[in-house]
């Protein structure tokens, strides 16, 4: 718990990196109608998808940063040598930038849906889907993380690493909402795999995060 909140205390001092991912959302979303036009029909039917990319771009503004500050001051090679395993320090780091970059970014969500002219009936599942759905961008985000933890362009190699990781959390995630709105009663399905990608996603990022954080330290 300590950990916890030192990762949450960092982040809201460092809260410009906060207001970057939410500012990345919000221009994303609200560039679409512009690039769409007026067709607010169309706007609805893609609004799950253009909303789930946005929100998943914006995550990655974070990534690059999650261990790098302990990295520059060493308190990473102070983890590896406490009695706390480094697959707990992950975890922790992971849940933290969950808290503060994914959570704020499904908050904002709903307002942002108005842009798109997003069925007030979807916006529910849209919310669960990405609470849902977040738990994987953290937790495998966490694995890139650590692969380019000692790069110079570790931003763009996050990018390059993460996002083939994310394909099926993007998939099920839009099919879960937009056969919702199609027929209702038929997105049990993919919500229950996207589920099973967070909840494989809880176990294998912090284990492969770790092994690659003492690597890293070799």
């Amino acid at each position: 718990m300590e950990l916890l909140r030192r990762e949450l205390a960092a982040a809201v001092r460092d809260g410009g990196s906060v207001g970057t991912v939410l500012g990345f959302y919000a221009i994303a979303v609200a560039m679409m109608p512009i690039a769409i036009g007026p067709d607010l029909k169309l706007l609805g039917r893609i609004a799950p998808g253009v909303l789930w990319i946005s929100m998943l771009l914006a995550a990655l503004l974070s990534l690059g940063r999650l261990f790098e500050r302990d990295v520059e001051d060493g308190t990473l090679d102070l983890f590896a040598m406490s009695a706390v395993p480094l697959e707990v320090i992950t975890v922790v780091k992971s849940l933290a930038h969950w808290l503060t970059t994914c959570l704020p970014l499904v908050l904002l969500t709903p307002v942002l849906g108005l842009f798109l002219n997003v069925d007030f009936a979807a916006v529910p599942m849209i919310i669960v889907t990405m609470l849902v759905g977040t738990v994987a961008v953290s937790f495998l985000g966490a694995i890139a993380a650590a692969l380019t933890l000692r790069s110079k362009r570790g931003g763009v190699l996050v990018a390059l690493l993460v996002l083939p990781m994310y394909v099926p959390t993007l998939i099920y995630g839009i099919s879960t909402v937009s056969l919702l709105m199609l027929t209702p009663g038929s997105f049990v399905s993919p919500l229950l795999l996207l589920s099973a990608i967070s909840l494989v996603s809880l176990v294998i990022g912090p284990i492969a995060s770790a092994a690659v954080l003492r690597f890293q330290m070799q």
